[in-house]
């Protein structure tokens, strides 16, 4: 007696990991340097670039750049989206597909 193949959940689950830090990389951009300035008692906005003295350093450039990164989420959130209506396409024919395959085999 054979033992019956198992559904590759991981492949999806990993899938889905990736696709949704694809898509939301600009929001936790935003955050990060949101959280960064607010604990340091910084100014950041979109505008300019603010100084910044984290640790004895300036970290304006690099908190503004993370802060207008966010733009990209005008991109990557409509992509991240489609892709997981066709990831949710694929996982249920996949899955249907698989069930039916596993009940034809003896």
């Amino acid at each position: 007696m054979t033992a019956k193949a198992r559904f590759p959940w991981w492949v999806y689950w990993l899938l889905l990991a990736l696709i949704l830090l694809f898509a939301l990389a600009p929001v936790f951009s935003v955050l990060l340097g949101g959280v960064l300035a607010e604990a340091n008692g910084c100014v950041l906005n979109e505008g300019s670039v603010n100084p910044c003295m984290i640790g004895g350093a300036d970290w304006g450039d690099t908190l503004y750049m993370l802060f207008v990164m966010g733009w990209f989420a005008l991109a990557t959130l409509p992509l991240g989206g489609g892709a997981l209506i066709v990831w949710l396409v694929i996982l249920i024919i996949h899955r249907i597909a698989w069930g039916r395959m596993q009940k034809a085999t003896p």
